[in-house]
């Protein structure tokens, strides 16, 4: 098992949580590394919730297999659990995001591309299309009459 964790500093807002709905699917995107002969994948790949694909030589699926161009090994991920918001602390603290069962393969680095949601504080206003993609995250809550923010934002990929 492989745990995405985030450490951030929120302030004005909690609940931070990719954009994840059946409906409008998120893609957690990765560099991958084979459990195998330990090459690392020159691209970054995406993995839906949401997506089942068959895994060759058995009746399973998996949210994402993947077969090394160095080995030929084929590897499966599958997400394990629906993202858990991420809620503001004071220090930061490291926090689970997702939890991945990942098969002859690892995630190595994590990329946040794609849109996440928050929610105010205390107006409980709600802020959609977040884009973490380059690092830090500024905007205004007209409810609350103040700057709301996510930044230093640590990203792990820890394995249980």
């Amino acid at each position: 098992m492989l745990t995405l964790t985030l450490t951030a500093a929120l302030e004005g807002v909690n609940d931070l949580r990719p954009d994840d709905t059946e409906d409008n699917p998120f893609w957690y995107t990765f560099k991958v590394q084979c459990g195998s002969c330990r090459e690392i994948h020159p691209n970054f790949v995406s993995v839906s919730r949401f997506e089942a694909n068959d895994m060759s030589g058995s009746r399973g699926e998996a949210n994402f297999v993947w077969k090394c161009k160095s080995c030929k090994r084929e590897s499966s991920a599958t997400i394990k659990i629906a993202p858990i918001p991420y809620q503001q602390a004071s220090p930061p603290t490291r926090q689970k995001v997702i939890e991945f069962d990942c098969r002859g393969l690892e995630f190595t680095e994590f990329k946040p591309e794609g849109e996440w949601l928050a929610t105010g504080i205390d107006s409980k206003s709600k802020f959609t299309a977040i884009d973490l993609s380059e690092g830090d995250w500024f905007d205004y809550d007209e409810k609350a009459s103040e700057e709301v923010s996510i930044k230093e934002m640590k990203w792990e990929i820890r394995r249980n």
